[in-house]
């Protein structure tokens, strides 16, 4: 059973930093994709930045220059450095993995950017 601990979520003000680590265990294949994605109340989850293999990365756009996404494949850990955030960033951060053929969630982290 894979299972995912997510941790460095928080609240911070507009302009601050937070960094968030997912680290995924008990896999019996190796891991594909790693991935962080978001959800804001009364909206639908979105994806935030991805690592699909190797170094390649996607980000949403509106994260694009603020947030970077790294691995650490010793560790099967995905870390999300999220700078500059906006009040817009308030949501709830889902780390999602993928591994034998199929996809994985973290139970959420929530960032809260407010003054």
């Amino acid at each position: 059973q894979v299972q995912l601990v997510e941790s460095g979520g928080g609240l911070v003000q507009p302009g601050g930093s937070l960094r968030l680590a997912c680290a995924a265990s008990g896999s019996r294949f190796r891991i594909a994709s790693m991935g962080w994605y978001r959800q804001a109340p009364g909206k639908q989850r979105e994806l935030v930045a991805t690592m699909p293999t190797g170094d390649s990365t996607n980000y949403a756009d509106s994260v694009k220059g603020r947030f970077a996404i790294s691995r650490d494949n010793a560790r099967n850990t995905v870390y999300l450095q999220m700078n500059s955030l906006k009040p817009e960033d308030t949501a709830l951060y889902y780390c999602n993995v993928r591994t034998g053929g199929a996809a994985y969630w973290g139970q959420g982290t929530q960032v809260t950017v407010s003054s």
